[in-house]
């Protein structure tokens, strides 16, 4: 895709929004059902993921990991975004790796210590890409997506989640 082509199919939606703002507020979703053996099936709209424990906390490695899930969201949305930015300010990308490493402390996920934390102590992203642009360029690259990724605005800002559990029985 180039700049025209992408200024082309997003001015209609950008003016659409800047018209009508609710218009842009959009529920994304996803779902999984309740599998056998500690595991989570779910729909990605493109296949079925089973998603279960991780070795460090019991599990056989042979299902999804939440946490890499998290980290392969993080490494899409930014390789997505990364594109768009580099599309529509003109700056030529001919390939490359995004890399998302993420360290956890499984004491705290286990229970075994309540000092640990449970979750992503860090995580580090990296671009490694195959272009002729300027360190200037890249600053701008940096700079408009890291503003314009999802996966990464929501990890480095936080967000307030609800909770809500129901029973059928």
């Amino acid at each position: 895709m180039n700049t025209a082509t992408l200024k082309n199919l997003q001015a209609p939606l950008k003016e659409k929004y800047h018209q009508q703002p609710q218009s842009a507020i959009i529920t994304l979703k996803a779902e999984g059902k309740i599998g056998e053996d500690i595991s989570c099936n779910v729909e990605t709209g493109r296949a079925m993921v089973k998603a279960g424990l991780h070795p460090a906390t019991g599990g056989t490695g042979l299902l999804a990991c939440s946490g890499d899930m998290l980290l392969q969201a993080l490494v899409a949305c930014a390789g997505v975004t990364l594109q768009a930015v580099t599309t529509s300010i003109g700056v030529e990308i001919k390939g490359g790796t995004i890399t998302a490493e993420g360290d956890l402390d499984f004491k705290g996920t286990l229970g075994v210590s309540k000092e640990a934390p449970v979750g992503f102590k860090n995580i580090r992203l990296r671009f490694d890409l195959d272009s002729n642009a300027s360190e200037e360029q890249i600053v701008s690259v940096k700079k408009l997506t890291e503003r314009y990724c999802v996966v990464y605005q929501t990890l480095t800002k936080g967000v307030a989640i609800e909770t809500a559990y129901k029973t059928s029985a």
